[in-house]
């Protein structure tokens, strides 16, 4: 009996030991405060990825776009209306060759644009305009990136080039790069470090990237040796 009732007394003792105890509040806050931690340190991991990648996405279409315009026209080969070396004459025969295609309307003959993806472009005798573009360019771009990606616009502009000169249309470089995706449980994080159903992204999602563009005007689409 008495052995019982000494056995009744060290559970009440404990029990009092137990709720007057903080170690369980210290274990809550301790979770608190690492989830946070982490929360941060994640944070500046996945948005620092981001931001590397779009700064590097952003200076491989400006070089994309220098080499373009010093180079002949990609796949200009492979399509049935390729782009003319020089501006021809248009609808205006009054001008003499050597004036300003702007100079009056229908001076130089508008050849269309030409449209040409990466992927298909690639000449039988030298390695093609895209090809040495994207040789240049694809070390700056997330894993994953291939040719298909490169897109290249040629579009006349009639304030651009003169009469029986080269050809100097306006250059579109685009880059349609994949969703970036992010690898760290963000929004978990966030809600075990006290948010409330967070909306932050977690392993698995993915973010579009702004679109990569840049136009500048031909130079001379000619056999050029150096962009």
């Amino acid at each position: 009996m008495k052995r019982a009732h000494h056995i009744l007394a060290q559970t009440r003792h404990l029990g009092r030991k137990l709720v007057q105890s903080q170690d369980a509040g210290v274990l809550v806050e301790f979770a608190i405060v690492v989830s946070l931690f982490l929360f941060l340190f994640m944070s500046l991991l996945d948005f620092g990825r981001l931001s590397f990648s779009v700064v590097n996405a952003q200076k491989a279409a400006q070089i994309a776009a220098r080499i373009a315009i010093v180079r002949p026209a990609a796949c200009n080969y492979a399509v049935d209306t390729p782009l003319p070396l020089t501006h021809q004459r248009g609808s205006d025969n009054s001008l003499r060759f050597g004036a300003a295609c702007d100079a009056a309307a229908g001076v130089c003959i508008d050849p269309g644009d030409l449209v040409c993806v990466g992927g298909v472009e690639r000449s039988n005798t030298t390695i093609g305009t895209s090809a040495e573009i994207w040789d240049r360019i694809s070390p700056l771009l997330p894993l994953g990136a291939t040719i298909d990606n490169l897109q290249i616009t040629y579009q006349f502009d009639p304030e651009l080039g003169f009469l029986g000169g080269p050809y100097t249309p306006m250059v579109t470089v685009e880059l349609d790069l994949a969703d970036f995706e992010f690898v760290s449980p963000l929004g978990a994080l966030a809600n075990a470090a006290g948010a409330t159903n967070s909306s932050l992204p977690n392993v698995g999602d993915t973010l579009g990237y702004s679109s990569f563009s840049v136009s500048l005007p031909a130079e001379d689409l000619a056999l050029g040796e150096s962009g």
